[in-house]
């Protein structure tokens, strides 16, 4: 359960006149950076990367989208990877796909791109974090290619440059993060030319209860709003019409991106005839 939702249920618990089940912890020196710090390994997540192109466009630019990605999308998409490849994880199969598809209008070929990927930690810890610890202990490896290999190589390049990059994330990875946070007066993401994505599948939103009964959906509501980053997004899961499990994957792009985006993953996804389109307002 992620710690957002154990808060939430929590709160639940209170407002249905109960004791909380996990009672919380604060410790949050836990995770403080070590003295002196020691960066131990090479954060790109926080380059400083210049805007060369102007890709951070105004919010008036901007369109949103929403996708869903079904049995037979995910299907297709794991279809194109090579047998050896095809057991890779539905987050590292749709984060490829989507990276890619990005690449397509933000960045010249000799152009560097990234991913970030929100990773959960909590359990790499020995000794590990007290249950009732109600922080996150997120990290966000970042994986790195030009935008020229990303985008001639087959998808399985990407989905093994994801898959490393999820990989270097230990406990010694965290603690590093921390003594960057201290050395550099905690430094923002990278944002030009990065695609920042998070996954909701398994947060367990659908098990809050205030009272009520569980809810209907639980999740973003909608993602972007601001030219932080070139491009943000994050995975719900959400039944569609049919009565299908999937992932809803919620889109901000500006209007000519849209445009390129959508193009390149119907390409990508629509070999068996499926629609991926949920929503759409400007």
């Amino acid at each position: 359960m992620a710690r957002i939702v154990q808060f939430m249920s929590a709160v639940g618990e209170l407002s249905r006149a109960e004791s909380p089940s996990i009672p919380p912890v604060w410790e949050r020196h836990l995770l403080n950076a070590r003295d002196p710090p020691h960066v131990s390994f090479t954060h790109h997540e926080y380059d400083i990367v210049p805007d060369t192109k102007g890709t951070l466009a105004p919010v008036d630019d901007m369109v949103y989208r929403s996708f869903f990605f079904g049995p037979a999308e995910i299907s297709t998409l794991r279809s194109r990877l090579p047998p050896h490849f095809r057991r890779c994880t539905t987050f590292e199969l749709l984060t490829a796909c989507i990276w890619r598809c990005h690449n397509r209008y933000f960045s010249g070929p000799d152009e560097v791109v990234r991913v970030i990927c929100i990773v959960n930690s909590r359990t790499l810890f020995n000794p590990p974090l007290p249950e009732g610890y109600y922080g996150n202990v997120l990290a966000s490896p970042v994986a790195i290619s030009t935008a020229e290999e990303l985008s001639k190589n087959p998808l399985h390049y990407a989905v093994e440059l994801i898959r490393k990059t999820k990989s270097k994330v230990t406990e010694e990875y965290m603690k590093s993060v921390a003594d960057l946070m201290v050395s550099r007066g905690r430094p923002n993401f990278a944002v030009a030319r990065t695609y920042l994505v998070s996954s909701l599948m398994h947060m367990g939103f659908e098990e809050v209860d205030y009272g009520w009964g569980k809810p209907v959906y639980g999740g973003a509501a909608k993602v972007g709003n601001s030219p932080i980053l070139d491009f943000e997004s994050c995975y719900v899961p959400l039944k569609n019409n049919k009565g299908e499990n999937g992932i809803v994957v919620p889109i901000w792009l500006r209007v000519k991106a849209m445009e390129v985006f959508v193009k390149e993953l119907e390409m990508m996804v629509t070999a068996r005839n499926s629609s991926i389109f949920i929503q759409s307002t400007l």
